[in-house]
């Protein structure tokens, strides 16, 4: 139920904050498509920790700062392999085992992976992920270990994020 009353009151926000229309009809078509569309969702069995986003909006945000610096850090490392005289990279494929137990930390943990310049996702497998690296050293699953942590954390609220 309460899922369903945050959806509702999640929905109702963003429609009045997108429209900032308040003329009766409009409200009321507003209030028929937010009926309709909670009513699909709970014939849809959505109503859970991963179907309703708002549970997962501290998490995320307290997620999102460190993968920006993350992302920065890994664009300074492409940055000087580009302008470097001798193109001194060492691809490389390498399985992770992740933490994250739902498919939403996943994804989150590989888009992440993937956001990080000079590391590509390939696949999900179950809890393992495929990664493609521009640098072995820096590949290893070891390298991944706390943005697995933070991102099972944020999505799943689990894991243990420093």
């Amino acid at each position: 139920m309460a899922y369903f009353l945050g959806l509702l009151i999640a929905l109702a926000a963003f429609w009045l904050g997108m429209s900032g229309h308040f003329e009766p009809l409009l409200l009321g078509l507003g209030a028929v498509s937010l009926a309709l569309t909670l009513i699909l969702a709970y014939r849809l069995d959505i109503l859970d920790r991963e179907g309703v986003p708002y549970v997962r909006v501290v998490g995320f945000a307290l997620y999102f700062p460190w993968l920006m610096k993350e992302i920065v850090k890994a664009n300074w490392t492409v940055i000087r392999a580009c302008l470097r005289a001798d193109l001194d990279i060492a691809p490389t494929l390498v399985k992770l085992k992740t933490v994250c137990k739902s498919d939403l930390a996943k994804v989150t943990f590989a888009n992440s992976i993937t956001l990080t310049p000079g590391t590509v996702t390939v696949e999900i497998d179950g809890d393992k992920l495929l990664v493609h690296g521009l640098y072995e050293q820096d590949s290893q699953p070891e390298a991944f270990a706390e943005m697995d942590r933070r991102s099972a954390r944020a999505i799943d609220g689990k894991g243990a994020a420093a």
